[in-house]
């Protein structure tokens, strides 16, 4: 009995100190033993917080609304939800140009209407995200109207002003990103100040000890309230550099604005990004919380660079390589993936968001875009990483830009038309049901509610089984629950078949096989599981008539199979 007692004590001891080095092994904050983050089993989806929903039918969406969807969004499984720039704001760039950091616009309701969102969301497992400007401000926040006031105001620095290289010249031959040159003349204080985008968004100058102090803080305020993160806009562009040198020229010619073709080369993706970069995210890791990034990237190597080293700036940069895609290509697809799966950090996806053409077009071929919609979502939403949705992808909701230069809101399109017709296309109000507007507002939308809603839209498409919504509910589940499809690596097979991108989400010794037919043929492949330890496939999730038999997998045009492999 006495020696029971002692190898009882004994092994209690033992698995004592296995939990404790497990747990020193394991990164703070961590959901499972293995160290995985919360973002990592994460499903994101971006709100256009105009577009959403409207809760006092004024035609413009907002908070409350929101709060008013959420049981949507949980039961289609959102883990998180990025919502676009709610902050005070002259609207030059729909919220893009910030007045007033740490408040709400009137528009969208109030601080205490974002509380009882944040409460609410919290009771459904939802994190809340929001937009963070980092770049720069609106011309009206209260930062600059100092800035302006005078050469030694107290803000001054906090912008960038120079004088111009001769009378009536700005500074150098920079352009806007949005038309013009970047340079703007103020005849009270006899300078020019810099802005990379329109020049009611002056940039900040982030070499200022001050506003990264400031902007810092903004960050900790935020958390405070309950943000679970940021999505960092424009993070390319925060520093230039300061001996001002032109840009080169690319090519002759001119954009849609009627400006040269000019390369960045001295007024984006400076080295000193990261030093900001790292310094955000040591704040956002004293709360948890994630970081994801605008980061437009040449090339993998360049997408390390904000992963940063030892995985110390952003957690989540966006792959926009992913969005170049823009045809239905196995051998592309394969290219992009492969290199992202190979990354230094863990992989980001996106196929649409407020700047980019809905996927249900970009895609799509006119008569099966029900159908390319289902297997872009069993693409992106089974591969190895974190996805970022955007509102209405689910239903299938379609780029609608406007047909005449009267009907733009977005000023791009404004300035640019018609070569350029702006972002108002893919902002579209949401398509709750086939009532007028859709259901989302009693009022006059800001923009116009494409026709298309009377077919897709959250109401109609929930009682069909067969529709876009039903899929990526029925996928979105199968993520949340399958242990390969949330932490298995991602391994490429069939990789010469010119028609059907085919992968095994692997994790230890259980595997996932997902096939999609990229092609409107039926198409019969042989997977190539043996080499992979494995046999054999059995259904999970498929669309139409694929099958498995064995190894053999009968795909309809555009089809997707999904199956575990033994």
């Amino acid at each position: 009995m006495k020696r029971t007692l002692l190898w009882i004590v004994a092994l209690s001891i033992y698995a004592c100190i296995l939990s404790l080095t497990a747990a020193a092994q394991t990164p703070a904050h961590a959901i499972d033993s293995e160290g995985h983050q919360w973002w990592q089993h994460a499903v994101f989806y971006e709100i256009y917080p105009r577009s959403f929903a409207d809760s006092n039918n004024d035609g413009i969406g907002d908070l409350k609304g929101i709060t008013s969807k959420l049981d949507y969004l949980k039961d289609l499984g959102v883990d998180a939800i990025w919502i676009s720039p709610c902050f005070p704001s002259p609207q030059v760039d729909f919220g893009y140009d910030v007045s007033d950091y740490e408040n709400i616009d009137p528009m969208y309701g109030t601080l205490a209407d974002f509380d009882v969102l944040a409460s609410e969301a919290k009771k459904r497992d939802i994190h809340i995200i929001l937009d963070f400007v980092v770049n720069h401000s609106s011309d009206q926040h209260k930062w600059f109207l100092d800035s302006k006031s005078s050469r030694t105001s107290a803000h001054r620095d906090w912008y960038i002003w120079r004088d111009g290289r001769g009378p009536g010249l700005p500074p150098n031959n920079w352009v806007s990103t949005f038309g013009g040159s970047a340079w703007k003349f103020d005849p009270a204080t006899n300078q020019y100040y810099y802005h990379f985008f329109y020049a009611e968004q002056p940039d900040l100058n982030w070499r200022n000890p001050a506003v990264k102090d400031a902007m810092f803080d903004v960050e900790r305020w935020w958390y405070k309230r309950g943000v679970a993160g940021f999505r960092l806009d424009a993070v390319d562009t925060l520093f230039e550099d300061p001996n001002l040198p032109d840009n080169p020229i690319l090519k002759p010619g001119t954009n849609a604005f009627g400006d040269p073709f000019e390369d960045n080369k001295y007024n984006t993706k400076l080295p000193e990004v990261h030093d900001v970069l790292r310094g955000l995210r040591k704040v956002s890791d004293e709360y948890n919380a994630v970081l994801i990034g605008e980061t437009w990237t040449a090339d993998i190597a360049e997408l390390n660079k904000y992963y940063g080293e030892g995985n110390n700036e952003l957690q989540l940069p966006m792959d926009f390589l992913f969005t170049t895609v823009n045809k239905l290509s196995p051998a592309e697809f394969r290219k992009q993936i492969a290199a992202v799966d190979a990354a230094s950090g863990w992989p980001t996806f996106v196929i649409s968001n407020h700047d980019i053409v809905r996927s249900y077009d970009r895609y799509g071929d006119g008569e099966h875009n029900d159908q390319i919609a289902k297997l872009m979502a069993a693409l992106y939403l089974t591969l190895r990483g974190t996805p970022i949705m955007y509102y209405g992808e689910e239903i299938g909701m379609k780029t609608t830009p406007p047909t005449s230069r009267e009907e733009v809101k977005d000023p791009i399109g404004r300035t640019g038309w018609p070569k350029e017709k702006g972002r108002d296309g893919e902002r579209t109000p949401m398509q709750w049901n086939s009532s007028d507007n859709a259901g989302f507002s009693k009022g006059t939308p800001w923009l116009p509610v494409p026709p298309t809603y009377k077919t897709h839209n959250v109401a109609e498409e929930s009682k069909d089984p067969d529709s876009v919504l039903e899929f990526y509910k029925k996928v979105l589940k199968l993520r949340h629950t399958n242990r390969a499809l949330l932490d298995g690596s991602y391994v490429a097979i069939n990789e010469n078949d010119a028609n059907v991108l085919s992968y095994l989400r692997v994790y230890k010794g259980h595997a996932v096989v997902v096939a999609l037919n990229m092609s409107n043929t039926l198409q019969k492949v042989t997977l190539e599981l043996k080499g992979k330890g494995f046999s054999s496939a059995k259904g999970l999730l498929s669309t139409g008539q694929s099958t498995a038999n064995g190894a053999e997998v009968s795909l309809d045009p555009y089809g997707v199979f999904i199956g575990e492999v033994k």
